[in-house]
């Protein structure tokens, strides 16, 4: 166990939130009060915990936590937890962050400059996002947070299909077509006229099947949670869009790759419940209109990426005030077995060998590190555990390219639809605004082109396999070659294979000898919310914590994470009688004036009668 396992400090303050406010906050505040005007609908305001609520003691009603997996979701409890005077220990086998970390990319460094920034794969934050955001307010960098010092808003984007060719745009929000048309929704017909005008950058889909797949998207944003998990869940979005028989351009770009791109689902297997959701939370989000946290306002930040690696702007300031709380960090210290005795948790045995007793156990580690630990006798005190076993996890990874020239494109994401591995990109140097060549490296990188893989099973261009049957360099040149080809169509020269000073591939990809992926992620299928846990087992001890945790968001993020964390620190409150007061839930926000519509459907759905759109 670590030093600092041997220490506490304590820390009183009240992690007050802060926000400044902007011209662009103003102005899609009053877009937020048309659509929200005559509704009654409450805003959730984040509480910041007291360190001095402190829990009752008696039998079974310890203050002892002891998380296992020191990725988002155990960080998330043990922030909430430690706040709430509970004394919590985080053993990590490797490194803190999990799949949000950042890295350095070793034997980079020269000259006094930092070494090159690797990742496992950008990260962003759109604005559907709030327990992320509200977090980062708590965590104090000097005088500010991290939210307030390193969360900065993307103003562009761009689009490049392989076949195609390359369209940019300069405003990410009027990409998905709301920003001019926010004040407007009030009705089903302007969201449907909005959605309309966002998706027209989908080129070559006749307009007719445009129409269609905005009427399948308003299906689900009109239907009732109870249809949404009874029905829609247990149908694949391929079958809920009813893309066969459609074009070509409907089935590869508008179902497949918008789908595979944006959140690493396959369109034949992914819950259409899940996809759907997740879409129109996504257009919400490019809105500009969901009320955050921060005393009501309504921030006018569409998407959101940090203006630096990961650790450096969050996760090492996360951990130091962790730390400066209380936590105590276990490094190298993996969870082996959970000891079982009249149907409670008596003991962990780690990785090391030694064996771990506390109060609560808490197991938020992603499914692949889980599965192994459902032993016969755990799925006998808890038989719903079981389905765990049942829940499919798949590969999103990252790569960098280093270059010796700096992007002139404006600041934002790249979205390479029709690409065979379902790339998606972020330059990195003009949104953090920093010089590369005096910061990074041996002075020779200018910027850095971060790609995410979303897509491992199918065929590239240049050797004909899927990544998965890719050597190391196999899968760099594939990738540029790919992502060359979508974004140099029609003539341009933006990618040149001589500008690569060097590359990183997430180093959780080994070949020992075959491929492996110490990081994969949980994806939705079809009939799979079924098997997933909650935060709260029937064993009053054990608690899970994960992006495969049922939540609000209901995809395999660090949002999703972030909030089973929270979900575990309010089981464990209810379970030690605790008088502290619960972590902040937030709701995955949706337009109020579609209650009325849920409403009918709810009363249509439990008369057996479909959707009335659906008809």
């Amino acid at each position: 166990m670590s030093d600092d396992q041997q220490s506490r400090v304590s820390d009183s303050g009240d992690g007050t939130a802060r926000e400044g406010f902007s011209r662009r906050t103003v102005l899609r505040g009053s877009a937020a009060a048309a659509v929200l005007a005559g509704t009654a609908t409450a805003l959730p305001h984040a509480h910041v915990p007291s360190a001095r609520a402190v829990p009752r003691n008696g039998r079974g009603r310890g203050r002892d936590v002891a998380v296992f997996g020191g990725g988002m979701s155990g960080l998330a409890a043990a922030h909430e937890l430690v706040e709430r005077g509970f004394a919590v220990t985080v053993y990590e086998p490797a490194h803190l962050g999990g799949k949000a970390r950042s890295h350095d990319v070793p034997g980079t460094a020269s000259g006094g400059r930092l070494a090159l920034p690797g990742e496992h794969g950008f990260r962003f934050f759109p604005s559907c996002y709030q327990h992320v955001p509200e977090m980062m307010e708590r965590i104090p960098v000097g005088r500010s947070s991290v939210r307030e010092r390193h969360l900065i808003s993307v103003e562009s984007a761009t689009i490049a299909f392989d076949e195609s060719g390359y369209a940019p745009t300069t405003a990410p929000a009027s990409l998905l077509g709301f920003v001019d048309h926010a004040p407007e929704i009030v009705t089903l017909d302007n969201l449907r006229n909005a959605m309309m005008t966002g998706l027209k950058f989908v080129v070559d889909v006749p307009l007719t099947e445009l129409a269609y797949f905005v009427s399948r998207e308003l299906v689900i944003a009109t239907s009732c949670t109870e249809r949404r998990i009874g029905q829609w869940e247990n149908q694949s979005w391929m079958q809920f869009v009813k893309a066969k028989g459609k074009s070509r351009s409907y089935q590869r770009y508008l179902v497949g790759a918008l789908t595979r791109a944006l959140v690493a689902a396959k369109p034949d297997s992914a819950s259409a419940r899940t996809i759907g959701q997740i879409g129109l939370a996504l257009t919400t989000a490019a809105s500009g209109l969901i009320p955050q946290y921060q005393s009501g306002l309504v921030i006018g930040d569409v998407d959101r990426i940090l203006n630096r690696p990961t650790n450096h702007a969050w996760i090492d300031p996360w951990v130091a005030y962790l730390r400066g709380r209380g936590v105590r960090f276990a490094m190298g210290a993996g969870l082996a077995q959970l000891n079982v005795a009249r149907g409670r948790i008596t003991g962990a045995r780690l990785t090391t060998g030694s064996t771990v007793e506390s109060d609560w156990y808490v197991a938020a580690m992603p499914i692949d590190r889980l599965k192994p630990l459902l032993s016969p006798e755990l799925v006998s005190a808890d038989p719903t555990l079981a389905g765990i076993h049942q829940l499919q996890d798949d590969w999103m990874v990252g790569i960098q390219y280093f270059l010796s020239r700096r992007s002139e494109l404006p600041p934002g994401h790249i979205a390479a639809l029709g690409t065979p591995w379902a790339l998606t990109g972020l330059y990195q140097a003009p949104p953090w605004k920093v010089d590369f060549s005096r910061k990074y490296g041996d002075g020779r990188v200018k910027d850095c082109l971060s790609i995410d893989i979303s897509e491992w099973e199918k065929p590239g261009i240049l050797y004909g396999k899927p990544a998965k049957q890719c050597t190391k360099q196999e899968i760099a040149r594939e990738v540029w070659a790919q992502m060359s080809r979508a974004m140099n169509a029609g003539g341009r020269k933006i990618l040149n294979s001589a500008d690569i000073v060097t590359w990183s591939l997430d180093p959780g990809i080994t070949w020992s000898p075959n491929i492996a992926n110490a990081t994969p992620l949980m994806v939705n299928t079809a009939g799979s919310y079924a098997n997933r846990p909650n935060a709260h087992t029937r064993i009053p001890n054990l608690f899970i914590g994960g992006d495969h945790v049922r939540s609000n968001i209901d995809l395999a993020t660090m949002e999703g994470a972030n909030e089973s964390g929270r979900r575990v620190t309010n089981a464990i409150i209810a379970t030690s009688d605790s008088p502290a007061k619960n972590a902040t839930l937030f709701p995955l926000w949706e337009l109020p004036m579609l209650d009325p519509l849920k409403q009918i459907d709810r009363d249509r759905y439990r008369a057996g009668l479909p959707h009335i759109l659906d008809v």
